[in-house]
Formats: structure tokens, C-alpha cells, sequence
């Protein structure tokens, strides 16, 4: 063997295995893919299952009945346990977080919080269950309400498919609320972070779930759709052509861009918000659906803009690794191509902080991304729109001519105001998903607030029922 191959060889040997998980265990295949950080520095070697892999692993899940709900919830509950203290694919959770910060691009601390975020959804899954479930429907049909008649909450199927996306661990703990409701849940990791789910379906199977009620299904792109025409029920995750892709189809629930914002009005003086908003828009890496992405001032927003850019100025790029990080990473050569897109949307805007200064090399050919503040003459919704995975903000004057217009398509909006009337109008506007008001940072999150909705709205139906 050459010196080369050698080289090669002991590199693959020092990769971290992630098989599929099938109704049958493991399975490791022939078709692999190697998972870079993004030094692009190998880490892992990736099983890709086919298509019929797929449609035979959801055709035994759909075979399989649910569990009973008390082991459910037992199974949740142990499963933190598991995959907080395991070993897990030769990783305990501190080579595991590690690992999922440098493929992700996240840093180090975020990437910790995001997953203690997961843990945490196995241990309240079925919190968010009861919060979501509607107050006069039974969960189960030999509920003694169902003699006298009333609803039954029943599932819209038994196999709940997902497209994980890989910006992020906190991703993971959404699905986690379709086991307490009795599906099966097929997981198609993403290849850009594909440890997360792969702990997870390991701890849910060693905590007593069983291997058809949880698989890790990696694949390529015609598994990916044979996994959401098999599944009953699917989520996705993906920007704008995603969303419109699955627009028309009922089965599929689409997670798209946040496009979260921020309204202040006249009344409210900025300056007393200014920590939340800038924590909006930084914390979590500003990676995060629900990190701001536009702030609306109804006056003059030009010395709002000014001090969000002072204090997201002093974010300081460093390596994902270091404990003090707070900025995301990529690819030297992504990070460019972001800036120069970042730099032709931006046409016609001030620059505060530019996208001339957004990549900031760290050598080994990896960058930081550093903050970027525009200010806009008018609310254009277009722009207003534009979501980045790094802490990228537009700054923008609103008034009440320009009514509701600039504000919709956000999955969360902090309307910092006195205006009930307003708020009436942003209860009841439909593309705003959530709203808040005052002093709370866009990405607060509890079992008792819903994401998109509750994923059980989508995942549930109410059924009359009654009986003798």
C-alpha cells in the first residue's frame, strides 16, 4: 500500500460509524458519504440507504402498533437519561456536541444550549401534548366522557416522516412531540448534521422504544422523496422553494423561513429595548428561524440601526471551538459567496455594518461570519424578508400608512407597543404565526408556546365519539 492510501486508510479508520437504524438495527451500507466540519476536515462516514430500504422500513412501521402511552412516557423520560450519560457511536455527549458545533458551523456554547434544548423536549414532550391538546377532547375513546358524546383527539395517520435540517441540534426537538401522540417517526437526517438524530433514535430505542417506532433513515434525494410518499404525514425543512414545493399538499408540513421581526411604535422608547433586540438578533449564532431578522421603528430608525450595529460590532470572530465564540462559521469560500449575495440584495441601502466586512477569515479555510446592519429609506418588503444564517439585520421607519403590509410572513413578531387595537390586528393577521409584546427576546420558547402552531395541530383531528 502506498504512503497515500495508508494515509487515506487510517483516516477512514478514524471516522465516526453512523449506520441507518432500520426495524432490523443498524445497517451499515456500501453507499457512503463522508461528513466534513467546516475546515472541511473529514469526521464521520454516513450510510445512504435506497429508496427501497425506505418504502420497506415505513411499510413494518406502519405494521407496528403504537405503545401504550404510560411506557411512552416513561421510554421520554429515560431516553434524556441516555443521551445525556451514553456513549453513543463512540461519542459521549461532550465529543458530540463538539462534533456537531464544528460540522454545523455553530459555536461551541450554542451548539451546548441547543442541545440541552433537546434533551429538555424529551423530558417535556408530553407537556407540550397536554398544552396542545383541545379541553373538551378525550385522548382515548375508553375515556368515560365518550357515554355521554364528545370528541376524541385521533391521529391523521401512523407514520410521521421528517427532513431534518442541519443549521442547528434545536431542530430536533420539534419531532419529538409526535411520540407521545403514538406515531411512528421516520427521521431523514441532514447530511450537514446528522449526529443529533442519530443519538436520539439510539437513546429512544435503548430507553424502550422499539426499533419500528424510531429510524434513521439517511438518503439521497430519491429516498428523501420516497420517504414522504411512503410516510402518511411529513415535515420539512428548507427556505422559500420549499415551502412552495409542498404549498398544495396537506400531508406535508413545511418549515420555511422565520423572517422574524420586531415593531416598535412611537409611544415606546427604543432605548429601554435595546438588550432584547440585540439579543434577537445574535443569540443562538443568529442561525435560528426565530432570531430577528428586521426591526421597524415608527420614527427615526437611523440611530436605532446605529446602536444595534455598536453592539453587534463587538461580537468577536473566533474559531467555533473556543468557548467564548458567538458567531457562526462556514467555508471560507461559502462565506464569500454569502457576503457577495448578501451585498447585491442590499442594493440601495445604508450599510452600518456591511456585507464587505461579514466574512472574517480564521485560516484552515474556514471564516466567521461578523454582523451585518442596513438601513432602509422605506419598509421594503423584500428585503425586510431576506433571511441569512448568521446575525443579519435590516433596519427600517414604519407608520401607520404603511399598515400591516411590512409585518406579515413572520413566524414571530414582537410588537413593542401600547396600541391594543394594533395587537388585534396582529392576533388576527394569518402570516404572523406568533406574537409577542414587550420585553421578550423573538427566540423565547416553552412547551406551552406553540412553534408553528403546535405540531399536534397538524399531526391531530378531532373525531366525535360516544357510546353506551
Amino acid at each position: 500500500m502506498t504512503t497515500t492510501a495508508t494515509q487515506a486508510a487510517s483516516a477512514t479508520d478514524d471516522l465516526v460509524v453512523l449506520p441507518a437504524l432500520g426495524p432490523d438495527g443498524a445497517y451499515r451500507t456500501r453507499n457512503c458519504e463522508i461528513i466534513s466540519d467546516t475546515a472541511a476536515v473529514p469526521v464521520a462516514e454516513l450510510s445512504i440507504v435506497p429508496p427501497l430500504y425506505v418504502s420497506r422500513t415505513i411499510s413494518a412501521q406502519r405494521k407496528a402498533h403504537p405503545l401504550p402511552m404510560a411506557q411512552r412516557e416513561a421510554a421520554l423520560a429515560k431516553a434524556a437519561d441516555i443521551f445525556t450519560d451514553s456513549v453513543i457511536a463512540g461519542l459521549d455527549l461532550n465529543t458530540y456536541v463538539e462534533l456537531a458545533s464544528r460540522v454545523s458551523g455553530l459555536p461551541i456554547g450554542v451548539a451546548r444550549t441547543q442541545i440541552r434544548e433537546v434533551i429538555d423536549a424529551l423530558i417535556t414532550a408530553f407537556d407540550s401534548m397536554r398544552a396542545a391538546r383541545p379541553a373538551g377532547a378525550a385522548i382515548d375513546w375508553r375515556d368515560e366522557h365518550t357515554r355521554i358524546g364528545c370528541a376524541v383527539w385521533a391521529r391523521r395517520g401512523e407514520v410521521f416522516a421528517v427532513h431534518a435540517s442541519g443549521n442547528a441540534p434545536g431542530v430536533h426537538a420539534l419531532w419529538l412531540q409526535a411520540l407521545p401522540l403514538g406515531y411512528r417517526v421516520a427521521i431523514r437526517p441532514s447530511r450537514r448534521e446528522p449526529f443529533t438524530a442519530h443519538r436520539l433514535t439510539y437513546a429512544l430505542r435503548e430507553a424502550g422504544f422499539r426499533p419500528e417506532d424510531v429510524v434513521y433513515l439517511p438518503t439521497d434525494y430519491a429516498g428523501a422523496d420516497e420517504i414522504i410518499r411512503a410516510a402518511d404525514l411529513s415535515m420539512v425543512y428548507g427556505g422559500q422553494d420549499v415551502v412552495d414545493k409542498y404549498a398544495t399538499d396537506p400531508t406535508v408540513f413545511p418549515n420555511g423561513p422565520g423572517r422574524t421581526k420586531i415593531l416598535i411604535t412611537a409611544e415606546k422608547d427604543w432605548h429601554d429595548y435595546l438588550d432584547v433586540i440585540v439579543d434577537s438578533i445574535g443569540n443562538l449564532g443568529g442561525m435560528a428561524c426565530v432570531n430577528t431578522t428586521a426591526v421597524l421603528y415608527e420614527g427615526d430608525p437611523a440611530p436605532l440601526a446605529q446602536a444595534i450595529a455598536e453592539q453587534l460590532a463587538t461580537m468577536e470572530p473566533l474559531p467555533n471551538s473556543d468557548e467564548r465564540a458567538i458567531l457562526p462559521t462556514q467555508p471560507i469560500a461559502s462565506a464569500q459567496s454569502l457576503a457577495a449575495y448578501l451585498a447585491a440584495k442590499a442594493a440601495g441601502s445604508t450599510p452600518i455594518l456591511g456585507a464587505d466586512q461579514v466574512v472574517a477569515d480564521l485560516g484552515d479555510g474556514y471564516a466567521a461570519l461578523r454582523p451585518a446592519v442596513h438601513l432602509l429609506a422605506t419598509p421594503d418588503v423584500d428585503k425586510l424578508n431576506i433571511e441569512l444564517a448568521f446575525p443579519c439585520v435590516w433596519v427600517a421607519p414604519w407608520s401607520r400608512s404603511d399598515g400591516l403590509d411590512p409585518l406579515r410572513h413572520s413566524l414571530v413578531l414582537n410588537a413593542i407597543t401600547t396600541d391594543d387595537d394594533l395587537l388585534d390586528d396582529l392576533i388576527n393577521e394569518p402570516t404572523v404565526t406568533n406574537l409577542y409584546s414587550g420585553n421578550r427576546p423573538t427566540y423565547h420558547m416553552t412547551p406551552e408556546i406553540p412553534h408553528d402552531g403546535f405540531l399536534a395541530d397538524f399531526l391531530m383531528r378531532n373525531k366525535g365519539f360516544i357510546r353506551d
